[in-house]
């Protein structure tokens, strides 16, 4: 497998090349969980991957709790569909107390307290209420329950662990919490190693070519428990090639059914949002660095978490954007010189990215 096999083959499998997707909820969905941090570019990563949709779209998908906004695997904030994110939760949630422990303990926050605290919150929400963690403290303190900026932080995550909360429609440009079970559908708990082996599927389906290690990592799984649940895969479906002396792993078929064949011919010139799929999720980020325009200092520095010019797949320099009024201005900052067809296809990837925020693109 060539370098350009490899990310032609990520392009496609991460539905950025072509789609066969039409909602927000369907493309969260394949992708199983879609790091969402920064809420505005996490629904351009939506977009990116659908034809013609809209922030709006993505908005109102949220808004109607089509799409999900929680803390899980690493953990950090994931979008996620109400049909995962029970599974998701029953699986990462132990690792992630387990990580959260310390830091629970400085703050002075232990199981009675959050015991206590879900029980407040759930009668606080109950009857399709969605609050604010401002309110929520409010309400917490009503009861005696003074907690600073940090405690309720952990409190609301671990409230989110208990799969008491997930979030809830937006007041305004606010973030809300409605109750879990208001807005996920009942289903049994998921067996470890059943859910072990449906993460690694959707994985390498979403993201493959991909190691072992990028899946450990990415999931925030032992070492172990990733080999367990790539194991469990059916072999009927995934295939191997080497590269640069790793082994990755990949689907034979992307979900129109067409072979994995990495055409040529598809889109991939983009801008890329920050924290996108394309470069989280891999903890080997190399293949898209550009060996003779990057230098070491900028790939220590994380560019993947910005906002990144990708032609041809690679990083090729960065951009910004700036609403003003009813129009919006698009600066790229290119690391080189383009040639005609890169610059057209920048041209293209910008006009694309003023269509979903919805505002006329000036010059």
């Amino acid at each position: 497998m060539t370098k350009a096999a490899l990310l032609n083959h990520r392009l496609v499998n991460q539905q950025i090349s072509e789609t066969v997707f039409k909602t927000p909820q369907e493309i969260v969905s394949w992708m199983v969980a879609m790091q969402a941090q920064e809420y505005a570019m996490s629904k351009w990563a939506i977009a990116l991957r659908l034809k013609g949709i809209t922030e709006q779209d993505v908005e109102k998908a949220f808004n109607e709790g089509l799409i999900l906004r929680t803390h899980l695997l690493r953990p950090t904030w994931h979008f996620v569909t109400p049909t995962d994110i029970r599974w998701l939760i029953g699986l990462s949630a132990p690792r992630v107390e387990t990580v959260m422990a310390f830091y629970n303990r400085e703050l002075g926050l232990e199981r009675n307290l959050f015991n206590k605290c879900n029980n407040l919150i759930t009668k606080a929400l109950e009857g399709g209420k969605h609050l604010t963690r401002a309110a929520i403290a409010a309400e917490l303190l009503r009861s005696d329950i003074p907690l600073n900026g940090r405690q309720i932080g952990h409190v609301m995550m671990q409230a989110e662990l208990d799969c008491i909360v997930c979030s809830g429609a937006r007041q305004g440009k606010q973030f809300t919490y409605a109750l879990f079970d208001e807005r996920v559908p009942a289903a049994k708990p998921m067996p470890r190693e059943e859910a072990l082996a449906l993460l690694a599927h959707k994985y390498f389906s979403s993201r493959g070519p991909a190691t072992i290690k990028d899946f450990s990592v990415w999931s925030g799984l032992t070492l172990t428990e990733a080999k367990k649940g790539a194991a469990a895969m059916s072999s009927s479906a995934f295939f191997e090639e080497t590269f640069e002396g790793k082994t990755y792993i990949l689907p034979f078929e992307n979900p129109s059914g067409i072979f994995n064949r990495a055409a040529t011919s598809l889109s991939k010139s983009f801008l890329m949002p920050d924290y996108d799929e394309y470069g989280m999720g891999y903890i080997d980020r190399s293949a898209i660095f550009n060996p003779i325009k990057i230098t070491p200092d900028f790939k220590r520095n994380n560019p993947v978490f910005n906002r990144m010019i990708i032609i041809d797949g690679i990083i090729e320099g960065t951009w910004q954007r700036t609403l003003k009024g009813k129009s919006i201005v698009v600066e790229t900052f290119p690391f080189h010189i383009l040639n005609k067809t890169q610059s057209s296809a920048l041209s293209k990837a910008v006009e694309r990215f003023a269509n979903f925020a919805g505002h006329k693109l000036e010059s």
